[in-house]
């Protein structure tokens, strides 16, 4: 249930039947401080290696598949329709699940759940990599999902777990929002250089030995979370995988056919009400999959609605210029992805760099500077992207801006969320925002999308008279990929006032009432350290700012 303010909470050990909750003076015994432990503890630098590398494996699966795309079509023969679900497959259990993953994780074992969601996505990794047929490599997909959203927001919770909160957890959570930002870039990197040299099946294989090294190094030095007891919230699982599933897939053929598609209205409509009595269960039950008091937090809420609104045109842009380059610049794929690498080096420079600023010039002024670089690589792309646009005078500038603003921006967000989140909550809180990212993706290409097909459309009835016809399609493409980038500006301004507006300005970031369930250092913010009692009680409530 709710814990009341001042109440404590008991983490008591899981036996076969589940755990239970304990509450001062009902006797519930204290965890084993080491059970689960680390086989070599302390060694903070490889354990965030291993966090690290799930997370740039989850964002690598995400992209390196889509250049390789029409030799799949070729070699399985996809039919056109049927081709789109490669990535859609994907996008769907991933994002479905991600609730529904962290919670497992609180309440299994974070560090257990975060293993089997990696051995289950090298399995189907492996197996689409294998794959006969179209039908067995859609399988392998959607089961990749499924491993990811049971690893991704256990690896984010266990941060908490093995980094003590301050400094060491601000510049953990930089280096995973950098790495995994940089991932969706690399990823188009290494599918341009597998397709090239060896084959499309090299895109699924590519992430099998990066989960087989990161299985292997999680016990040696990544630290078990305690359990959270409790039930499992059943209501609330199916309701909001049913939701999160409906509302990403109504996106998807959103992206794929426009906004007349009308089966894409009914599945919103079944989202709004299953999401709805979703959070209606959540309010009622005594322990939710989602604690809706995540959200009192001013500084929290915004941080994942400034994730929600930048995810969008991040996934937009890099869409679009994917398109730009091989389509209108016609570079061939393996250089179209190194056309990237400027901006995953900006992205892991700046994650990095904007850890150390945290703690300096507070979460306001990071995050304010970071979607302010964004704003001015939008504006360049939206204002220079014409019939006249290279690489050099039109791409690369805009690239690096981008690089450096997400991962300053999403560095900033990520401490907001995490930085001071409860050890009980720390679960719940990672799937909700990398649910809150994954919506914002699905919400920002499919809106990009239709400007870009609309505008092209009127586009093709104004060609200039003197172009040849190879000329007159790439008019109409940037033309309608400069109303798209006009349009993701509206995403980053709307970033850019909720980081003004929404975040409160403190010198040191934003200080947090509740406390943080593991470490000694301050909390984020310059507030009280995390109070701990003996063997994994966690005091307090995640109280409201």
């Amino acid at each position: 249930m709710p814990f009341a303010r001042g109440a404590s909470m008991t983490v008591s050990p899981s036996s076969s039947s589940g755990a239970t909750l304990g509450h001062p003076g009902s006797g519930a015994p204290a965890a084993d401080p080491r059970a689960g432990a680390a086989r070599y503890p302390g060694r903070s630098g490889a354990a965030l290696a291993v966090i690290v590398g799930c997370h740039f494996m989850v964002g690598l699966d995400a992209t390196v598949v889509n250049i390789a795309l029409p030799d799949i079509h070729r070699a399985l023969h996809f039919s056109p329709t049927g081709l789109a679900w490669v990535g859609s497959s994907y996008m769907l259990a991933f994002g479905g699940l991600l609730l529904l993953g962290g919670r497992i994780g609180d309440l299994l074992g974070r560090r257990r759940v975060f293993t089997a969601g990696l051995a289950l996505f090298a399995l189907a990794s492996l197996t689409g990599g294998l794959a006969p047929t179209s039908g067995v490599l859609l399988a392998a997909r959607a089961v990749q999902g499924v491993g990811a959203a049971l690893a991704a927001p256990s690896a984010l919770a266990l941060i908490s777990g093995n980094f003590p909160a301050g400094r060491q957890r601000d510049r953990a959570l930089g280096a995973v929002a950098g790495s995994y930002a940089a991932s969706l870039a690399l990823g188009l990197v290494a599918g341009g250089m597998l397709t090239a040299w060896a084959s499309w099946r090299w895109v699924m294989f590519v992430t099998v030995p990066i989960a087989v090294a990161v299985l292997a190094l999680t016990p040696l030095f990544v630290d078990e979370a305690p359990r959270v007891p409790g039930r499992f919230d059943l209501p609330g699982a199916l309701l909001s995988t049913g939701g999160m599933l409906s509302l990403i897939y109504a996106f998807l053929r959103i992206a794929a056919t426009g906004w007349r598609d009308r089966p894409a209205y009914g599945l919103f409509a079944a989202a709004v009400v299953l999401l709805t009595a979703f959070a209606a269960a959540e309010r009622r039950a005594e322990q939710p999959l989602t604690p809706l008091r995540l959200l009192r937090d001013r500084n929290r809420s915004a941080g994942y609605v400034g994730l929600l609104v930048l995810a969008a045109p991040m996934a937009g842009m890099n869409f679009f210029l994917t398109q730009l380059l091989q389509n209108v610049l016609h570079f061939s794929p393996l250089r179209a992805g190194l056309g990237f690498l400027p901006m995953a080096a900006g992205l892991m420079a700046a994650g990095g760099a904007a850890a150390q600023l945290l703690r300096r010039f507070g979460h306001r002024a990071v995050a304010v500077a970071g979607v302010a670089m964004l704003v001015a690589g939008m504006l360049w792309l939206a204002e220079r992207t014409d019939l006249s646009t290279t690489y050099a005078g039109g791409v690369l500038g805009p690239t690096l801006l981008f690089g450096a603003g997400a991962g300053t921006a999403f560095t900033a967000l990520n401490s907001l969320i995490l930085g001071g989140i409860s050890e009980a909550e720390s679960g719940a809180g990672s799937a909700l925002l990398e649910s809150t990212q994954w919506l914002g993706s699905a919400l920002g290409l499919s809106v990009l999308v239709t400007v870009f097909g609309t505008a092209g459309r009127r586009a093709a009835h104004h060609v200039p008279a003197h172009l040849a016809p190879d000329e007159a399609a790439d008019y109409v493409t940037v033309h309608g990929m400069s109303a798209a980038f006009l349009a993701g500006l509206a995403f980053v301004a709307a970033g850019l006032l909720v980081a003004l507006l929404g975040v409160t300005a403190t010198g040191t970031g934003a200080a947090r009432k509740e406390p943080v369930g593991t470490g000694s250092g301050p909390a984020p913010g310059g507030g009280e350290p995390g109070r701990t009692g003996p063997a994994g009680t966690v005091a307090g409530e995640a109280g409201a700012a």
